[in-house]
């Protein structure tokens, strides 16, 4: 059979680093590394095409060259899934669907001729049996869970790697927490599962076989779920592998417990971290109560954040508004709090319940639940009936997001982070494509920012205040004032300049 493997558009969102991406003329951000991961379990005598939207067009080629269509997806994803879907339909083939978006939602896919749902793991073995026999049923799900230490290594052969800005890994499943609002444990369990040690070493020298050098984001939902493992066998072969490499900076995510641990701390960064994304939330004591995020609770948020910073790691933040205990005063709360910290990259949205998780339970039993979540947490939409007054609530974000991304603001918690951060030493590929790539970028934010963006004063206060002050930070400088050029977009696409705001309930 012939397998076409087809991965939806993403909107343009926070985390799709669109406009970022056009300085360094890459398509999308990472490959969909669930697909590629499929491709390897599926017979090996099947041809196999990788058709991801966000970086080649879906073409009627495509369509007649497959016997079968293989689609998964995300909630955000959703629109396009079922225009993949249609198309599909209307050629003629096959079409069999997984992943998040369908574990989810697959009763609304009449379309789809057989879902293969939870982890593919388990899954799709049966499905390609019952496939030879010629008897494949609708629906195959489980409510177990994978051993992927048996997980085979990403058919990355299948993308083109030139088109992505990272590459992805994944070491582990599940996490020991349990956030009301997160679908992670529903989907994945709170036991942590990790693969063993050799065969992420494996994935590593396929991608570094293929030529790859750039940044590997590990997609783990939290990368320190089982703690022990990870400094015994995982950090200490990274550690040994990096040492005859050049490139391949790490990027992961975390829970803000990693800040009590030294010992963890320096192995990540030895290890290659450079960057760890931490679900913060919100400063108010009574809405992380609220939404059990103990892990978070009777903590010094602003001194962890910091303690992370100076290990040499940058800090991402994913931050919420709208918990029931929120006030008129936490808008200016979290301001203040990411300004303080230096969280450059702030992910700030509006609480919403996604389907399978303790919050969605809830509010359903309460009937505050609305029609389907966006899935796109940044968007301005919800689907909760909040108890903060609906005005008070979308005007008050609308100022927090609108706020956050001004140039003035933007930049100078660029500063602080700089002021705080202690860059590794890295040694860089002199690989002349990678050299000159990093030259043009810098070259186009000089132009795009410098010269004709209505930035260009806090860019050459920051690009001098780096060059001279911070110069082994100074990349890092120009990266963040392109994600800045982004993210103030996608603010101005959710709420127009002088436009009013609407938060869409869907």
């Amino acid at each position: 059979m012939n397998a076409l493997l087809v991965y939806p558009e993403f909107p343009d969102t926070f985390w799709s680093f669109k406009h970022a991406l056009r300085f360094i003329r890459k398509k999308a951000s990472s490959p969909p590394l669930g697909l590629l991961t499929v491709a390897s379990m599926l017979p090996p005598d099947w041809g196999k095409r990788l058709v991801d939207m966000n970086v080649a067009k879906l073409t009627r080629e495509d369509l007649a060259w497959a016997d079968c269509a293989f689609v998964s997806g995300m909630t955000v994803q959703r629109a396009s899934a079922h225009q993949v879907i249609d198309r599909c339909k209307e050629a003629g083939i096959k079409i069999v669907a997984g992943g998040p978006l369908f574990t989810t939602e697959h009763e609304q896919y009449d379309a789809v001729d057989h879902f293969v749902l939870n982890e593919a793991e388990l899954t799709l073995p049966p499905f390609l049996e019952d496939l030879e026999k010629g008897e494949p049923q609708r629906a195959y799900a489980t409510s177990e869970f994978a051993d992927i230490e048996k997980t085979p290594r990403p058919t990355w052969e299948l993308a083109d790697l030139d088109s992505y800005a990272t590459m992805e890994v994944q070491y582990s499943r599940g996490c020991p927490y349990s956030c009301e609002f997160c679908n992670v444990t529903a989907l994945f369990g709170h036991r942590p599962r990790t693969k063993t040690a050799p065969q992420v070493v494996a994935e590593l020298n396929a991608l570094y076989g293929l030529g790859w050098r750039g940044s590997v984001f590990f997609v783990d939902d939290n990368l320190i779920g089982d703690r022990r493992r990870l400094k015994t066998e995982l950090l200490p072969a990274l550690i040994e592998w990096r040492k005859d490499k050049v490139g391949m900076s790490f990027s992961t995510e975390v829970s803000i417990n990693l800040a009590d641990d030294e010992q963890l701390l320096r192995m990540m960064v030895e290890a290659g971290f450079g960057t760890v994304f931490i679900g913060i939330e919100t400063p108010e004591e009574a809405s992380l109560t609220e939404c059990s995020k103990n892990q978070n609770l009777n903590r010094d948020l602003v001194e962890d954040v910091r303690r992370i910073q100076r290990a040499g790691l940058e800090v991402q933040g994913g931050f919420i508004v709208g918990f029931d205990h929120d006030n008129a005063s936490t808008f200016q709360r979290l301001i203040d709090f990411i300004q303080k910290t230096g969280i450059v990259t702030a992910m700030v949205g509006l609480l919403q319940a996604p389907h399978g998780t303790m919050l969605y339970e809830r509010l359903k039993g309460a009937g505050r639940l609305l029609e389907k979540m966006s899935g796109d947490n940044v968007d301005g939409t919800t689907n909760i009936i909040p108890v903060m007054d609906p005005d008070l609530l979308r005007n008050g974000y609308k100022r927090l997001v609108q706020l956050l991304y001004s140039p003035e603001v933007y930049y100078q918690r660029v500063r602080t982070f700089l002021r705080e951060y202690k860059p590794p030493r890295v040694r860089i590929p002199m690989n002349p494509r990678y050299v000159m790539g990093n030259v043009l970028a810098l070259l186009r934010s000089v132009y795009r920012l410098g010269i004709a963006g209505k930035e260009r004063v806090q860019y050459w206060k920051l690009f001098l205040w780096t060059l001279f002050r911070r110069p082994r930070s100074f990349p890092l400088a120009i990266r963040f004032a392109i994600y800045g050029y982004h993210f103030r977009k996608i603010s101005q696409s959710i709420f127009p300049e002088n436009g009013a705001l609407t938060v869409t309930r869907r």
